[in-house]
């Protein structure tokens, strides 16, 4: 049975990698699931992960409380339609990154805007289908629900549940300023980063084999699925056209001056840098508010089972709290460089814990 306040009976149109995850999330809190893909190997793998059970195809015993179309944004409104005719549920909302244009569409197929919240959670993997699903994927994350004027309080009530029940924090927001939003935070970052990944199918293995952190931080999102992407990218063409073009120009100008190779062009060139690290400042860190600097304390692991873990809970037996984590691989080694972010106060006992228990850490 399902935990009170939260849907108990659900319906999730599009097994991927957002809606099995939800599955996966709401399943966790005791309600119902029934999944439906067109995709019958996605939607057996979801099953089989017990994220749900398959929808039924007639009519069901009674609407779900909620459903939720996982689909591309071109597909929201079509699928919002066909659901409300087959009366799969009482409220609807959807996943998609791009809000204005699926709002648009389905007010133009005649759909029932009353009971439809459009919804977007902000996470994600480079990873997708149900395989790559997680029932934790949502925690922390915000999650933006943009109704309109139409939409009743009591689907607002239920879309809004539906998220803090995966363990996400809803963000109310207007469907246009949604999408200026994600373009500038992570549908035109995707572009660059699959702009410099595009870079290294030229590279010769000399430039391959110096790859370091660097490129793979700046390019794993790069890795995502293209024919995903570009659905997102169509979606939000105007948005993402204008992040990309203050870019370029940023990028032709630094270049340009890097060309002129004087020391006032330098000086400009800096000026880039600078803003870089101001507005990488700006961003929030993983409880809220203003990054807070942590202290990072290196440590030499070998490539071996277990090895992570054990030093994980060196840091409990030491009373420290880790941060965040980086692993850098010694290509050709079968050893690399742990990087674990902590409180500046603690890093020096996380240092003698670990070399204590044998680790090599410099410093």
């Amino acid at each position: 049975m399902a935990e009170e306040g939260i849907p108990g009976r659900i319906v999730i149109v599009g097994t991927g990698l957002i809606g099995t995850s939800i599955a996966l999330a709401m399943r966790e809190r005791g309600a119902e699931v029934l999944l439906s893909d067109r995709d019958a190997g996605a939607l057996g793998m979801a099953v089989e992960l017990g994220a749900g059970e398959r929808l039924p195809d007639g009519p069901l015993d009674e609407p779900a409380d909620l459903a939720v179309l996982a689909v591309p944004p071109a597909a929201v409104a079509v699928t919002l339609l066909d659901a409300q005719k087959r009366g799969l549920a009482a409220v609807y909302t959807d996943v998609a990154s791009v809000k204005a244009l699926p709002l648009a569409q389905a007010a133009e197929l005649g759909c029932d805007l009353t009971s439809y919240v459009a919804g977007h959670p902000l996470a994600g993997r480079e990873r997708s289908g149900p395989a790559a699903a997680q029932g934790d994927l949502f925690l922390g994350r915000p999650w933006a629900l943009c109704p309109t004027d139409q939409a009743r309080p009591e689907a607002i009530q239920a879309v809004t549940a539906l998220a803090e029940a995966c363990g996400a924090v809803p963000v109310t927001v207007e469907a246009a300023e949604h999408d200026r939003a994600v373009a500038l935070v992570s549908h035109g970052p995707h572009v660059v980063s699959a702009a410099v990944a595009a870079r290294l199918t030229a590279a010769d293995e000399t430039s391959l084999g110096l790859a370091g952190q660097g490129v793979r931080d700046v390019t794993r999102i790069a890795a995502s699925d293209p024919r995903l992407w570009i659905g997102i990218l169509s979606a939000n063409a105007e948005p993402v056209a204008d992040v990309l073009e203050g870019v370029a120009t940023d990028l032709a100008v630094a270049a340009s001056l890097l060309r002129d190779g004087s020391e006032g062009a330098a000086a400009h060139v800096a000026d880039l840098l600078l803003r870089g690290n101001a507005g990488r400042a700006r961003i929030p860190g993983k409880h809220g508010g203003d990054q807070k600097a942590y202290a990072v304390v290196p440590v030499m692991i070998p490539d071996r089972p277990g090895e992570l873990a054990m030093i994980f809970q060196a840091a409990g037996i030491a009373g420290v709290n880790i941060e965040d984590v980086s692993i850098e691989h010694s290509p050709g080694r079968p050893l690399g460089v742990l990087e674990i972010s902590v409180r500046p106060e603690a890093a020096d006992k996380l240092a003698e814990e670990l070399r204590a228990r044998g680790w090599s850490v410099p410093g």
